[in-house]
């Protein structure tokens, strides 16, 4: 079985539209070879690590972080475009708080370990882009864990222990060491990486390139 790991961050619209575009490069795969298997393992990344805990205002941070209204407008407009073709909407008007995420990756790693958390991620997803939720938060989080099938109490224990807060930053820094610093990036059976929300072709390629 081949192993895709996504390394990620859940306030990136750009990793949203990557992870729709891998997809679509699996289905394309599979279209040539039926049998075709893999395992998407999600990796953390903190596309702003020194986001506060709680969070920060969205809007203010990001008019600071690319020049004023104008440019983040464009911005948003070309990420909407980018993401049509592939059924995402973004709200970015519903948006108030650019979450700190360390708490959401830590509901993955959790539920990576009981499986696929794909209909996690895609939840999470939803929530911070289309929602306007507050991913930071641990009540949502577990709300969106029960959603997506989790058992509501061991995931609020869970979430609330703080346990695997060192793993999981542990994992980032693993990643960065490794010389990746932006997102999405995909590495397809540790040898081929993909960086970017890259057209499903250059995807599937890379995923046909371990099977040789």
């Amino acid at each position: 079985m081949t192993t895709i790991e996504i390394v990620s961050d859940l306030v990136c619209p750009w990793c949203y539209i990557g992870l729709r575009r891998l997809d679509a490069a699996i289905a394309d795969v599979r279209r040539e070879l039926p049998d075709f298997a893999c395992e998407k393992r999600w990796r953390p990344f903190f596309l702003n690590p020194d986001t506060p805990p709680e969070g920060e205002p969205y809007l203010p941070f990001l008019e600071k972080k690319f020049g004023g209204p104008a440019p983040v407008a464009a911005l948003f407009e070309r990420v909407r475009a980018a993401g049509r073709p592939w059924g995402v909407e973004y709200a970015f008007e519903k948006i108030e708080v650019r979450a700190n995420t360390l708490q959401a990756h830590r509901l993955i790693h959790w539920a990576q370990q009981r499986g696929d958390a794909q209909a996690l991620v895609e939840r999470l997803f939803v929530a911070q882009f289309q929602r306007g939720e507050r991913i930071g938060d641990l009540a949502l989080l577990a709300q969106v864990a029960v959603e997506c099938g989790y058992p509501g109490e061991e995931v609020a224990a869970y979430l609330s222990s703080g346990r695997d807060v060192d793993t999981v930053r542990g994992m980032e820094a693993e990643v960065r060491r490794a010389g990746i610093h932006q997102v999405p990036t995909f590495i397809v059976d540790g040898r081929h990486v993909v960086v970017g929300a890259e057209d499903p072709a250059v995807l599937a390629a890379a995923i046909r390139r371990t099977l040789d």
